[in-house]
């Protein structure tokens, strides 16, 4: 089991800063903490503890943003099956993740972060709109593997709201819902694979307030921010981590040949 007492100083104000800049970005944009978070730490340690050590606080922002949407319900009960799809296909990705080798999740985390910046992908509205259920479905259940096994689901969701050219009202706290869900059923799966435990979550536990005041902070600042601005700085951020992560992965594969 993981203990952020395992690593340096500079290692854990690295992490607080990763934590409080992924809460600010998501009370700003409404998402995109686990995605901006987790490729953060996993350049610093693996995937796997990286997902532990964002657990709490991604539970706990998602909580957070939920209860301050004023339609977070209506969008739940419209997108119901999305949400209950992506519950199992967290599931089925949290169980990977609790016994598979950790490191070719590095090559998956980078993938979806690339096809969160690539935003051209598009489904026929009018099939999502005829095939509802198995639409849902089949995006619930990928979104929900990719977020059990790298923490990032945001990346196969926006393509299927997008298509279906969903108010941002309406889209943001579907998301969360998802989010929330997804984060819920991976600490049942983690915790009973030995992997979450109380230590884990007392030290985590800061971080978990943290996120929530950065999130709380990005919220009332919102309307001042140019996001189209904030927007492009976090792609560029987002680029860069890829491209971290898939030298990592490259290195640790032997694809890559190190300079020692």
């Amino acid at each position: 089991m993981i203990s952020l007492l395992e690593f340096d100083i500079l290692i854990i104000v690295a992490i607080v800063g990763a934590i409080l800049f992924s809460g600010l970005v998501h009370g700003t944009l409404g998402l995109g903490f686990p995605m901006v978070a987790t490729p953060m730490l996993a350049a610093m340690m693996d995937v796997r503890s990286a997902i532990l050590v964002t657990l709490l606080p991604t539970m706990a922002v998602n909580v957070v943003s939920i209860a301050t949407s004023r339609q977070a319900l209506d969008s739940a009960r419209q997108f119901h099956p999305l949400v209950i799809f992506a519950l199992l296909g967290s599931i089925a990705g949290a169980v990977v993740l609790a016994w598979a080798d950790p490191a070719p999740f590095r090559l998956l985390l980078a993938g979806l972060i690339l096809l969160y910046l690539w935003d051209g992908i598009r489904i026929s509205r009018s099939w999502l709109e005829a095939q509802p259920l198995l639409a849902m479905a089949g995006f619930g259940l990928v979104a929900g593997f990719s977020a059990g096994t790298t923490n990032v689901m945001v990346a196969i969701l926006l393509i299927y709201f997008l298509s279906l050219q969903t108010p941002r009202a309406r889209l943001v706290p579907a998301l969360n819902s998802c989010f929330l869900v997804g984060k819920i059923s991976q600490f049942v799966v983690l915790a009973v694979a030995g992997l979450v435990g109380g230590r884990l979550l007392l030290e985590t536990a800061p971080l978990a307030l943290a996120a929530v005041a950065a999130l709380l902070i990005g919220q009332r600042v919102q309307a001042r921010i140019d996001v189209a601005t904030y927007q492009r700085i976090l792609r560029y951020l987002l680029v860069v981590l890829a491209v971290v992560l898939l030298v990592q992965f490259g290195l640790e594969s032997g694809w890559m040949p190190s300079a020692a």
